[in-house]
């Protein structure tokens, strides 16, 4: 806490969990004032029972759900927390957020004879006398257990044998899934882990076992490499048909028994046994994909896991058992069924483990409780298919988010929504327990729409808003007047004319347009806001979009105090100032990847805001220097470029994609006006006036909802606007010229081309010469216009239009051999120019059309290197610019020395694609 400014002698009162609720939120507000965030802080509150006001919504909100029968009580599988005695849920976690119980079968091996090293470790231990001994393997497969010809254990791993439930059944396991079954009723007590004996796994190996359902009347204890003490029980059984892992050890073991210390008759006569047959593989998956993948031995682990993914799916999927009760039937129906035949008949008990490692904040690993508790019946068939019809209808702005939203739904189930202690509300009628944390902020939006009247901007509810209403006025039925366009309460002695009020208030907000949040909430809090919104509110206010991002990286790494890389937004805000801050915050990447807040991005922003500022300033200052009157071509140029980028940058906003709405609103938009302001100073020629005026305008708007500040002292103290600029309109964008865009760009590459062209002629002595080209010293150049297209693309040109599908049927829009065949037919594929063309138009052609087969400029090409040729002659160096047509390249150049290269040149002008002779100028 120090590290984050906490005074040290301030620690000590955070022993208390109310003085958080006081200490930070001053310290929150400060922060985000200092960086310039437009919020309503009258709309502040927090969010437990603290708060009388929020307490009584969270109230209503839980009163609704169970009157909908959407909470519940039961017996359930929970991960939880011995330490703190209840439900760990994933705001109370340091590590393992997302993480839920995974449910397995426990196969119960019955110990028929324990092997020497085992007896001798039992010996004279009164503990296991007149007592059943069970090792007993946790799977994801019962349907399998038909299958069984041993069973494995870590030779390295540390078991023990513990009492159960049963007074005569003691199971031999590793102490870590002990203590997980002792909060599932497998234990003498709840929470009570009572070791009797210790082994290490070596001990056990040739161990003789019972195995439920197996067509073998014993099997035996062999070691297997990788078995984890952190998953399951630590004792595996072994199915080599169908688990490529079993069968691949099964396969080492019997090559080297002498090897593995075994004895060759524990594994030599037992084969694997057919029981699903699957399509793909038959009836003995694991052999045949062991085969076809070449997987030689259980040290294979990359193979392994591809083929233990195909196998598994294969068999669920699309598997027919072939043995036992239930042959014939698909795995999908077997397979619970199996599962309950085996608990059934004490052959088995049903086991929870978390899917993986959960700490608690009080730094306890979490185990998997049995327990009774109230729960929300998220998953429930009709409440998913409003939630599911919520989300079809929302925007979710990237695809990622859509497909988070999408698996979350599928999969999520019964929530535990209550806890023993903590911050929150009591639940309204059981007082025994609160709120827990993800449960009672899943509709907090909806309250702050009316947060500003009840609590007149004191967060705590102390002091009562402007409709005076009390905490004790807010009844059930008040909120089901304001939120469910329910009946006028007859509860509560609230004026009609305060809950209307506050009913206008929430129909002006509601449906919310968008709700931002981190992705990583999107498998708990946001998914959870939705079915709280579908269950509890009219359709009408069903959320309209969701934003999610990723988290923020510092220059490329995870932000972490313990590296110190990390950075505060108060912190970053005294370093780099408040809009470069938010800048780099923009800049730093959009959808729901992680995102990079790069030092050198704010630090170039306070130097490009800087030179900004003073350009305006001297701009302003000499304006009446500016030229007025009709535009020119680079005046044409600029208003184009300018009326698409606001363009640009307002979809860029209405998409939350930010780092585009700097690229386009600030740094394309600057280019542009730097390109315009060189190019004037260039021809000779003033800025246009009016031109420059409305750029610096549109500038300003544009990229204020960034840099706010800066932007305000532009509109007011320079520009002289009156109002703040946040409350200006967005600038009309006015007509895109595309054609004099398109002209501008041409022009552009013309200026790369000749300089990647001098690169290259300097690089070469020009032949029958010995002097090089210099670009330093004076020089001339030539471009070759092309009138018209080679006849080699014209054909080819012909060839992908007679084979384009416009529909891309079957993600093909070409047929590829019709192509071929085509283009040799007509003798154009020993041309080593022919691919590459063919290549970029079927590229064009996938995303544009047939519009990619039109192969004629938009404009005069020869026109518009005519007007801008000075242009180009000075931006480029030249002292002399001669254009020439390459069919009237021989005729120009008659008696020229070098017409051999100009020949040559034309020859590779192509129209939109002219060369270019470089020469230096003979002294």
């Amino acid at each position: 806490m120090e590290q984050i400014g906490v005074p040290r002698g301030e620690i000590h009162k955070f022993a208390d969990p109310l003085h958080w609720l006081s200490y930070f939120p001053p310290i929150a507000t400060s922060d985000v004032k200092k960086i310039g965030y437009k919020i309503d802080f009258r709309r502040s509150f927090i969010t437990t029972d603290a708060n009388p006001y929020y307490d009584a919504f969270i109230r209503w909100q839980f009163n609704k759900l169970k009157a909908l029968n959407k909470v519940k009580f039961g017996e359930r599988y929970t991960i939880y927390s011995p330490k703190d005695g209840q439900p760990c849920m994933d705001h109370d976690r340091s590590s393992g957020e997302g993480v839920g119980p995974q449910d397995y079968t426990c196969i119960k091996l019955k110990v028929l004879e324990f092997s020497p090293e085992a007896q001798a470790v039992l010996a004279g231990n009164k503990d296991i006398e007149g007592k059943q001994i069970f090792m007993v393997a946790a799977t994801l497969r019962p349907e399998t257990m038909y299958g069984q010809t041993n069973c494995f254990v870590g030779v390295d791993l540390k078991y023990g044998v513990f009492k159960t439930n049963k007074a005569d059944e003691l199971f031999l396991i590793t102490e870590r899934a002990a203590r997980n079954m002792a909060y599932q009723n497998l234990s003498p007590s709840t929470g009570e882990v009572v070791k009797v004996a210790d082994f290490v796994g070596r001990q056990l190996i040739g161990t003789q076992v019972k195995a439920p359902l197996s067509s073998y009347p014993s099997v035996y204890v062999l070691p297997m490499d990788g078995v984890l003490a952190t998953k399951g029980t630590g004792v595996v059984t072994s199915v080599p048909s169908d688990s490529p892992d079993d069968y691949a050890t099964v396969m080492d073991l019997k090559k080297k028994p002498d090897y593995y210390k075994i004895k060759a008759e524990w594994i030599a006569s037992y084969e694997p046994i057919p029981i699903i047959n699957t399509p793909t593989y038959g009836n003995l998956a694991a052999p045949t994909i062991c085969a076809q993948m070449k997987i030689n031995s259980q040290k294979d682990k990359t193979q392994l896991a591809l083929a233990k993914e195909a196998v598994y799916k294969d068999g669920f999927y699309n598997g027919v058992m072939v043995i036992g009760d239930y042959s014939g039937k698909p795995v999908q129906e077997a397979k619970p069924l199996i599962r309950q035949t085996l608990i059934d008949t004490n052959q088995a008990v049903p086991y929870n483990e978390p899917e993986n490692l959960v700490m608690s904040r009080s730094g306890e690993e979490c185990v998997v409780a049995l327990m009774d508790q109230w729960y929300l019946d998220y998953g429930e068939p009709e409440w998913r298919k409003l939630a599911e019809e919520c989300v079809e209808g929302m925007n979710l702005y990237t695809d990622e988010t859509r497909n988070a939203f999408e698996k979350n739904l599928a999969w999520l189930n019964q929530w535990a929504c209550a806890r023993s202690y903590g911050l929150g509300t009591r639940l309204p009628w059981d007082h025994n327990f609160l709120v827990e944390s993800l449960s009672d902020s899943t509709i907090y939006m909806a309250y702050y729409t009316i947060a500003a009247l009840l609590q007149g901007g004191s967060i705590d509810g102390s002091v009562p808003g402007p409709l005076g209403i009390k905490h004790e006025q807010m009844t059930d039925q008040v909120f089901e007047y304001i939120f469910a366009e329910g009946p006028v309460p007859t509860d509560s002695n609230i004026s009609k004319a305060s809950l209307d009020k506050l009913r206008r208030e929430f129909e002006y907000f509601y449906p919310f347009d968008i709700r931002n949040s981190g992705k990583e909430l999107i498998p708990n809090h946001l998914t959870f806001a939705i079915y709280n919104h579908v269950a509890l509110f009219p359709k009408k206010y069903w959320p309209r979009s969701i934003r999610a991002n990723g988290h923020l990286t510092i220059n490329g790494e995870k932000m972490a105090k313990s590296t110190g890389n990390f950075m505060g937004l108060a912190e970053a805000v005294d370093k780099y100032g408040a809009d470069a801050t938010r800048l780099a915050l923009a800049d730093a990447g959009d959808g729901g990847e992680d995102a990079n807040f790069e030092d050198g991005t704010a630090n170039a922003a306070i130097l490009k805001l800087h030179t900004l500022t003073e350009w305006i300033q001297e701009t302003l200052a000499s304006k009446d220097q500016l030229r007025t009157g009709e535009f020119n071509f680079y005046d044409r140029v600029f208003e184009s470029q300018m009326n698409k980028l606001i363009n640009q940058a307002e979809a860029d906003y209405e998409a939350t994609f930010y780092r585009e709405a700097v690229k386009n609103g600030f740094y394309e938009l600057t280019a542009a006006r730097d390109f315009y302001r060189e190019a004037c100073l260039l021809m000779d020629i003033t800025m246009n006036k009016d031109l420059i005026m409305r750029y610096i305008e549109v500038q300003t708007l544009v990229i204020s909802p960034i840099v706010t500040h800066w932007s305000e002292h532009v509109w007011g103290k320079l520009l002289g606007k009156e109002g703040l600029v946040v409350n200006a309109r967005w600038p009309k964008s006015g007509p895109v010229d595309e054609a004099v865009l398109l002209e501008i760009d041409y022009l552009r590459r013309q200026v790369a081309s000749v300089r990647a062209t001098e690169t290259q002629a300097i690089k070469k002595k020009k032949k029958g010469k010995a002097d090089v080209f210099e670009p330093s010293k004076p020089k001339k150049i030539t471009i070759l216009i092309a009138s018209k297209f080679p006849e080699w693309q014209e054909n080819a040109i012909e060839v992908l239009k007679g084979s384009f599908q416009p529909d891309g049927k079957d993600g093909k829009f070409f047929d590829d051999d019709k192509v071929k065949k085509e283009l040799a037919a007509k003798g154009l594929m020993k041309d080593k120019k022919v691919m590459p063309f063919v290549h970029d138009v079927k590229k064009k052609a996938e995303q544009h059309g047939a519009s990619a087969f039109v192969q004629t400029l938009p404009f005069n090409e020869l026109q518009i290197l005519k007007d801008q040729s000075e242009y180009l002659r000075k931006v480029l160096g030249y002292e002399t610019l001669n254009l020439i047509k390459s069919d009237e390249v021989v005729k120009a150049t008659e008696g020229d020395a070098d017409q051999e290269d100009y020949v040559r040149a034309a020859e590779q002008s192509v129209p939109g694609l002219p060369t270019f002779i470089v020469k230096n100028i003979a002294a």
